[in-house]
């Protein structure tokens, strides 16, 4: 599978969503794999309560905190908070339309998703409706399969996929784009299980967020600091 050829810079904007419970490099890579390689800005969006996993272990402000450390001083990432100032559970299709209500019907969009995200498309709330909101971007792993993918998605997949990233320039929404992206050894859970039993874990995170962590005891038990305002 070529990687998309990179044409000028465009309008295009790209929403990473997420719990980011932490926010690790492995993040980082595929949000900065995405800016590069679509001459985009990326929006990393923390849940404040994922319909799909369970519940995070850091509040929606640490780790929106967390976040803002992690980008400070990128080129082209930032950190959007709409979903955790939610007073309601945080769904995709809503945050689009509400993305689509600011920008106007003409801006492209693009949303960054995981392949692993991407085959379980099916189970989000609207998932249907998401292709005319918004494009797909997959990151794409080494072991990860889109084989046996459930009919209507493989439907949309047949229909939508391109490798141009001026397709995605170009309209505002219905593309399908996969990236490689190479295998990062970062996940929030492992981040998670080593500090809680006392392994070596900064080595996965930024150093401004291992001093976070430590600073609000974060992940090691259940006295944790709360953040001030």
């Amino acid at each position: 599978m070529a990687e998309p050829t990179v044409p000028e810079p465009s309008r295009l904007t790209i929403l990473y969503g997420g719990t980011f419970d932490p926010v690790h490099l492995g993040h980082l890579a595929v949000a900065r794999h995405a800016r590069d390689t679509l001459g985009a800005s990326v929006r990393l969006m923390p849940a404040a309560d994922p319909p799909h996993r369970a519940t995070p272990g850091a509040s929606a402000l640490h780790r929106a905190r967390m976040l803002d450390l992690a980008v400070a001083g990128e080129r082209g990432l930032e950190v959007d908070r709409r979903e955790m100032q939610r007073s309601t559970r945080s769904y995709t299709s809503e945050t689009l339309r509400e993305l689509r209500r600011e920008l106007g019907p003409d801006q492209p969009v693009a949303l960054l998703v995981g392949a692993d995200s991407f085959r379980g498309l099916p189970e989000w709330k609207d998932w249907e409706v998401l292709p005319t909101l918004a494009h797909f971007v997959v990151a794409a792993r080494p072991g990860i399969e889109l084989s046996d993918l459930p009919e209507a998605l493989s439907r949309i997949l047949e229909q939508r996929r391109t490798d141009r990233v001026s397709d995605l320039q170009d309209s505002p929404a219905g593309r399908v784009l996969f990236l490689r992206q190479p295998l990062q050894p970062e996940s929030a859970t492992r981040v998670r299980s080593l500090i809680a039993a006392g392994g070596p874990w900064q080595h996965l995170v930024p150093a401004s967020v291992a001093g976070y962590i430590d600073r609000h005891r974060l992940y090691a038990s259940t006295d944790a600091t709360s953040p001030s305002l």
